[in-house]
């Protein structure tokens, strides 16, 4: 069952449960409601209390997070909100807060809040061959993910963001290195890496372990990171879109400086159904299915749209293959597509909840 957010008038015990859940459908979100959003998942998991967060300082500091998310059509602050509810949802859906810290639910948390910071909309192929300054400084190693990392700290050195300012200096050193690690881990040169290490582990994983634990959390980044298509086809689909739309402006960047460009990022030889079905079989499916195998609950909420979409992007590619076989029957259906289209979903950009109760949204007034 898919959970759509409370329409204006429902009550803040409805929004809240909403959140909670992975397969949370969407509306048009504006930044406000989705910073009271994510301030009441920091009260909510307790860690506002735990950590002695200034709640003044964790607004200041949210903002600051969204001021430093570009608009880029995937990579934004859009795309941090929804990674950082998944993982708030993760928390729950898996029981987290029984198996984990809180020092490690904060450090799941904030890295998914600050993940993709300041992403310029070119990914680390096009950083490396470009020869990019973010290239440079950091040695080809993970460049985007280094600087996602620098501009985070680089903001809770300001002391009216720091949210950690009442944290010791051991503690802060762990949480530094955890956040770190995470959102390194989110690198997708390193999938292979991170999901065999992991799979290494799952038959005796011992949360008493910290290697485990650490082990553990890179792959519930991941997940999340990545987890567009367990949410509802009305949403998961036009974030396809949003992506694919990042991939061709690269490429047409790419191509235009004589530069290599991957053929699934190619306008000219990539379709949406084979982009999806590759991603689904060969990334999504098997990373959800390992970590199912340590948290069986997941499976019906989050393999079963999964499997769903793959079958359904199959089931396009086949009436792809078709119409390029019957290009007179290929031009009247795309008309009816085209139309249909609009009909059923006037606007193509992912959507967010319609509404955020009053009762979460707190206007930020601070100096």
């Amino acid at each position: 069952m898919y959970h759509p957010i409370p329409s204006t008038h429902a009550s803040q015990e409805e929004t809240i449960e909403a959140l909670r859940k992975p397969t949370l459908m969407s509306g048009y979100g504006e930044p406000n409601e989705m910073l009271s959003c994510l301030e009441h998942m920091y009260h909510d998991l307790g860690l506002v209390k735990d950590f002695n967060i200034n709640p003044i300082i964790l607004k200041r500091w949210l903002l600051c997070i969204h001021d430093n998310y570009r608009s880029n059509p995937f990579h934004n602050f859009r795309h941090c909100f929804c990674v950082t509810q998944m993982m708030y949802s993760m928390v729950s859906l898996c029981s987290l807060q029984v198996k984990l810290s809180q020092v490690d639910i904060l450090i799941l948390m904030t890295a998914s809040v600050c993940h993709d910071l300041d992403h310029p909309g070119y990914n680390n192929t096009y950083q490396i061959n470009a020869r990019t300054e973010l290239a440079v400084r950091y040695n080809d190693i993970s460049p985007l993910e280094n600087h996602h990392c620098a501009v985070a700290f680089q903001i809770l050195t300001q002391s009216e963001c720091n949210i950690f300012s009442n944290i010791d200096q051991e503690q802060f050193k762990r949480i530094r290195q955890g956040i770190i690690t995470l959102i390194l881990a989110t690198d997708m040169a390193r999938h292979a890496e991170i999901l065999d290490s992991f799979k290494e582990i799952l038959d005796n994983f011992d949360y008493s372990n910290e290697e485990h634990i650490t082990q553990l959390k890179m792959i519930l980044i991941k997940c999340c990171d990545i987890s567009n298509e367990v949410r509802p086809i009305e949403v998961a689909e036009p974030w396809v879109d949003c992506l694919l739309e990042e991939y061709f402006m690269q490429s047409d960047r790419e191509k235009s400086e004589g530069l290599p460009v991957a053929p699934f990022m190619d306008r000219d030889k990539v379709t949406k159904p084979t982009a999806q079905i590759g991603f689904l079989k060969f990334v999504l499916i098997p990373l959800f299915e390992t970590i199912a195998k340590l948290f069986p609950e997941v499976e019906e909420v989050l393999l079963q749209p999964l499997w769903e979409s793959r079958g359904r992007y199959e089931e396009l590619k086949q009436t792809d293959d078709t119409m390029k076989e019957d290009p007179e029957r290929l031009s009247s259906l795309s008309f009816l597509w085209s139309f249909n289209a609009i009909l059923s979903n006037p606007s193509r950009q992912p959507t967010l909840p319609t509404f955020i109760s009053p009762c979460l949204i707190v206007t930020v007034n601070v100096t």
